[in-house]
């Protein structure tokens, strides 16, 4: 069976790892000309995002970038600490939650999937697909075709697939635009290996600092949505905005902003429950399926999870209908629940800056998912 996945970044080229291992004849097309798409922006990949990782046997490639976080700190809006608790499953180096550009998460997975011989075209734009009895054929905005079983659309919360198919489906506003940005001067405070999050009066703001001094930073701020495709303003004018919240507070985020160099902002975008992932020979994954807020960090691992449960949908159940089905009984729940929740954070009211709840140790995963996850355990035509 060929299966044509659209999309290289995250959720594409780890389905393409994944029907690989399921003995699959997959193809990866990717739009941009190389692997630097969103290269300035960072993520976090959580326990079950690394547990995908391990199940698909890219462990290796991706901790070969990034750095590992092991615990997780809360401050107040005065800068006072008021928790300070494991992270996820720390004491496995393998399912260690790890913090790392995009473009090297896309970097590391590419050259894995290069690695095993699974080819991997750059400058395929998707203009139009087929999906006819015999086969689905994609076209590609250089002219090229390319005609395989089945389809995968992973390419994005934007997704050409998804347009072409259900172009009612668009994602929307969560209430929040994302400010991202990196110093290496100003080192934030706190131990190794922690994630910093602060409960400011106007803004939700996070860091983590590198083992080579690097802080990497976040924060999500109400406010107007930005325009689709409009320039968010000069480096300087978001920096001052943002900087105008933090200064608010008491706590080292305005510090670490005004030590930055360039600021990136983006709207935190979601789509909507029940939208329809797969017709005839195409089926979405990751953000062309489930994009959710950014503020629950589930993306990149959900994602990932996505990859695993797919392949062994189309190892394990009889046809590709019942593959399609089954992959969206069993994720469907799940992803949804994540769009809820952190759709919620984005448009909560901010938290006053006072005593805060001691942060509990994340669960560890629940049987079903370790089930689901698990490469030499069945996937059940129905979920358990």
């Amino acid at each position: 069976m060929r299966v044509l996945v659209i999309g290289g970044g995250i959720a594409g080229t780890a389905t393409a790892l994944g029907l690989h291992k399921a003995g699959f004849d997959v193809t990866v097309f990717e739009a941009h000309p190389d692997t630097a798409e969103d290269l300035g922006a960072f993520l976090t990949l959580a326990g079950n995002g690394m547990r995908a990782l391990a199940e698909l046997g890219a462990t290796d490639a991706v901790t070969a970038v990034g750095f590992p976080l092991t615990s997780l700190r809360l401050l107040d809006g005065r800068g006072a600490e008021v928790a300070h608790a494991p992270l996820g499953e720390a004491d496995d180096p393998a399912l260690r939650y790890r913090c790392l550009r995009r473009g090297e998460l896309n970097a590391a997975l590419q050259g894995e999937a290069v690695r095993r011989g699974i080819p991997l075209r750059h400058g395929a734009r998707l203009v139009s697909l087929t999906d006819g009895p015999d086969g689905v054929t994609a076209r590609f905005a250089d002219g090229g075709t390319a005609t395989g079983d089945l389809l995968v659309g992973a390419d994005g919360v934007n997704s050409a697939v998804r347009r072409l198919l259900w172009p009612e489906v668009r994602p929307g506003y969560a209430g929040q635009r994302v400010y991202y940005g990196y110093t290496g001067t100003v080192p934030g405070p706190g131990p190794q290996g922690a994630i910093t999050m602060v409960r400011g009066g106007a803004t939700a703001f996070g860091y983590a600092v590198s083992p080579a001094g690097e802080t990497y930073w976040f924060a999500r701020a109400g406010g107007d949505p930005l325009p689709p495709g409009a320039p968010a303003g000069p480096p300087a004018v978001l920096r001052e905005r943002l900087l105008a919240l933090l200064r608010e507070d008491a706590t080292p985020a305005a510090g670490l902003v005004e030590a930055s160099g360039a600021v990136l902002v983006t709207n935190a975008t979601e789509l909507p429950l029940g939208a329809p992932w797969y017709t005839g020979r195409v089926l979405l994954v990751g953000d062309a399926a489930h994009a959710a807020s950014p503020a629950t960090g589930q993306g990149a691992s959900m994602a990932l999870e996505d990859a695993v449960v797919l392949a062994k949908a189309l190892r394990d159940l009889p046809d590709p209908g019942a593959a399609f089905a089954g992959y969206e009984r069993h994720r469907r729940t799940r992803v949804e629940h994540n769009i809820t929740v952190s759709g919620g954070l984005s448009r909560a009211a901010p938290a006053p800056a006072g005593p805060a709840p001691v942060v509990a140790r994340p669960a560890e995963p629940d049987e079903p998912l370790l089930r689901q996850l698990a490469w030499d355990v069945k996937l059940p035509a129905e979920p358990h």
